[in-house]
């Protein structure tokens, strides 16, 4: 894959890294302007909905007919982003598996500190449910908090479950936090630091809902967790990955060398993220249609 495909986006990133004083309002301002400034695909349309009281972006792709349902949660560290500014990655994941994809707008700290992101996504799943659509017929995928969001059960559990560059461990134990640092042209710990009050509001950090590398994962779908190696989170995914590989869980850990964090978001200008998402939307479909069978 190309260096200079890597060392073009890092230096994008750094340029446009978002200052860790910043307040909520204006990292909202400034993540807004990003996104505008990257229109989506002219055969993507999004559409507005809600699903069990929850707003939703629903997103499609021209040509495709949607086989399946991926319920897609958004990044932003709790604080930033919403369902429509994720459609561009997401509908990436519904295109290489033949899906229609429901972007979650769950709630956002400050204003709604845990559990509301949890409730959101919960009541979201419950109402596909409730509406018809088999658990066999569903996949989770997320991205960063959205990654952590998608580690959840409790319910009927949907075929698979896609997670990009997971926002695991809000108590930011991970050794990478230091020795990626460096390495990293977007997130530290000081910038983690500086949002992690705002969504847990006193809530104990290593809570398994907040964190899910402390949760308990038996009994989880199977789990495909993308990293990169240029990220402080990269300890999240893979002790996500152990922890769910302990319990049982079928897991796929793919990391990918010298990128960043939630790189598949580039993939019109780097090989690797177009490379990552084609993986991804293999074994997704596979699952897809392996649960199906089980089901039928």
């Amino acid at each position: 894959m190309s260096t200079e495909q890597r060392e073009n986006l890092d230096a994008i990133l750094r340029q446009s890294a978002f200052p860790a004083d910043s307040d909520v309002s204006e990292l909202r301002r400034l993540l807004r302007e990003l996104t505008s400034a990257q229109p989506l695909p002219a055969e993507v349309t999004v559409t507005a909905a809600a699903l069990g009281g929850v707003p939703t972006a629903e997103i499609t792709v021209d040509g495709i007919e949607p086989q399946h349902i991926v319920l897609y949660l958004h990044g932003g560290v709790y604080v930033l982003g919403d369902a429509f500014q994720a459609a561009g990655l997401a509908s990436q994941v519904g295109r290489r598996t033949r899906a229609k994809v429901i972007s979650v707008d769950y709630r956002l700290a400050p204003e709604h500190p845990y559990p509301a992101a949890v409730d959101d996504a919960l009541a979201a799943y419950q109402a596909l449910l409730h509406n018809g659509t088999a658990p066999s017929d569903i996949a989770f995928a997320g991205e960063s908090a959205g990654g952590g969001l998608a580690i959840d059960h409790g319910l009927p559990l949907p075929a698979a479950a896609f997670v990009m560059s997971p926002y695991a461990d809000l108590t930011l134990a991970g050794a990478t936090m230091e020795t990626k640092r460096e390495a990293d042209p977007l997130l530290s710990r000081e910038n983690l630091q500086a949002r992690i009050p705002d969504y847990t509001a006193g809530h104990d950090a290593a809570a398994g809902l907040i964190s899910p590398v402390f949760a308990e994962l038996s009994g989880l779908p199977p789990l495909i967790i993308q990293a990169g190696t240029h990220e402080v989170l990269l300890d999240d995914a893979i002790r996500l990955a152990r922890q769910a590989a302990t319990a049982d869980v079928e897991v796929t850990l793919d990391i990918t060398p010298r990128v960043p964090h939630v790189f598949q978001a580039y993939y019109a200008i780097l090989d690797e993220a177009a490379a990552a998402l084609d993986r991804a939307g293999q074994l997704l479909s596979a699952h897809l249609a392996g649960a199906e069978r089980v089901t039928a």
